[in-house]
């Protein structure tokens, strides 16, 4: 009996290990940058509710003021574009600045939590942001 358990959970081992991983179709590059929200190119970050386009990521990042000191940072690279055959960045929707679309594959995702909206089963590949109270944010992973 304990022979046939024990083959049990071996086989139970194995066979959990043979499951594909779902990766992240959104490269992951190294991001290290800080950025002065005073600066004139920032401007639009001054005010809750602003966003900005900034280099770096795969695609390019944009960068939204959630709150007084809440800041989020997504790759502008869609997730929905797995074979990264589309050339057009993500883009905040003109109706709807709070949705970034991907027009390639008629993906939509959440500009505030980078959650996807519609076709696509993942989320946005998300940046750390670091705010210091004052005027410098870093955006990094």
């Amino acid at each position: 009996m304990k022979t046939l358990l024990f083959l049990l959970f071996g086989l139970l081992l194995v066979s959990s290990n043979c499951k594909q991983q779902n990766q992240h179709p959104v490269p992951f590059v190294p991001v290290d940058v800080t950025i002065d929200i005073q600066l004139p190119s920032y401007s639009d970050l001054q005010g809750v509710g602003g966003w900005t386009y900034i280099n770096g990521g795969s695609r390019g990042i944009i960068v939204y003021r959630r709150g007084i000191e809440d800041f989020v940072a997504f790759d502008r690279h869609s997730p929905a574009d797995v074979n990264g055959t589309c050339s057009l960045p993500l883009f905040p929707d003109a109706q709807n600045f709070l949705q970034l679309k991907d027009t390639c594959n008629n993906a939509v995702f959440s500009l505030y939590d980078g959650s996807p909206v519609s076709n696509s089963i993942y989320g946005l590949r998300q940046y750390a942001t670091q705010f210091n109270g004052n005027n410098l944010l870093r955006i990094y992973n």
